[in-house]
């Protein structure tokens, strides 16, 4: 009899702890107004802070790798005289396969951009963009970072950082902005940039597949020229004729790269799809912004009913 009583007591303390749905479902419903206004609230800070920040937008072109088409008699004068090619630093055919990882790497690289943000004078516009206008198509600077009146720096930052950004903070800059994205099994590699303005935007990723294309060109051409001169002197030392035949082939397939590679703009990239100017924005998704906001208050603010009612069981 007296298990019996400790039993039913126990069950009934237990019923008074536990928590049921439609008993939470109450809690939430009488707190209803709260929730939805501090939801409302939280939404509506989102939406007005959202309204300061500026629309990006993303510019890419789709490339592909070109295939080498000009090593025919290169290719078998590999295996015959690759030594003595060797010599002259010149290469028969082994080094196209890696001139896409090359050429990659370098567009990454620090010293391609130092070239280029010097060439296209980028150091304003990625540093101090602040927003664009559609109508004037005109670049917003930020007057806190630059006067554009003055052609002086402004930024307010603690050392080693100066007023003027330094080539190696701006590279770490474009390096956020700049997507590369390579898809080996359809063969096509995509750049594009993000930036405030879809018009420098676009400039830009245009410009980084001519200069990345123009780099690589302008180094084979002169490993070659270096090739070649080397072979010629080579020639005029030796009187073997077997050995002046062979650097006489040698000469002429490297005369042949070089001319091909003179008359070839697109020398390791070809466009397949060349960048446009964006007519919409990447980010931000002010409308996700908000209803995500309002959705996490919502969630936040039924944890604390929740929270609450639990603490008023065990009061």
């Amino acid at each position: 009899m007296t298990t019996d009583l400790v039993k039913t007591a126990a069950n009934k303390a237990n019923n008074t702890d536990e928590i049921g749905l439609s008993e939470l479902f109450q809690a939430v419903w009488r707190a209803k107004f709260w929730l939805a206004g501090v939801s409302f609230l939280v939404a509506v800070a989102t939406a007005l802070y959202s309204l300061t920040l500026p629309n990006i937008y993303r510019s890419e072109a789709l490339v592909t790798p070109v295939t080498e088409g000009a090593g025919g008699n290169l290719s078998s004068l590999a295996g015959q005289f690759g030594g003595i090619a060797s010599l002259a630093g010149i290469n028969l055919g082994g080094k196209e396969g890696n001139k896409t990882s090359i050429a990659l790497e370098k567009l990454r690289s620090r010293e391609f951009f130092f070239t280029f943000a010097e060439k296209h004078q980028v150091l304003v516009p990625l540093m101090a963009a602040k927003s664009w206008d559609p109508d004037s198509g005109q670049l917003i600077l930020d007057g806190d970072i630059y006067d554009e009146k003055t052609d002086q720096w402004l930024r307010n930052v603690k050392h080693p950082r100066q007023p003027k950004p330094s080539l190696l903070e701006s590279h770490e800059t474009f390096l956020e902005n700049l997507t590369v994205s390579e898809e080996k099994e359809r063969g096509v590699i995509k750049i594009s940039f993000d930036h405030v303005s879809p018009v420098i935007a676009r400039a830009w990723v245009t410009a980084l597949v001519a200069d990345i294309n123009d780099e690589m060109r302008q180094a084979d051409i002169q490993e070659a020229e270096l090739g070649i001169a080397y072979l010629e002197q080579q020639i005029e030392q030796t009187k073997i004729s077997e050995i002046r035949s062979v650097l006489y082939q040698l000469i002429e397939e490297q005369t042949k790269t070089l001319m091909l590679t003179n008359v070839k703009p697109e020398y390791v990239f070809e466009t397949i799809d060349a960048a446009v100017v964006p007519e919409l924005k990447l980010k931000p998704g002010r409308a996700i912004m908000v209803i995500g906001a309002a959705l996490l208050t919502g969630i936040l603010g039924v944890g604390i009913v929740l929270i609450r009612l639990v603490l008023s069981k065990e009061a």
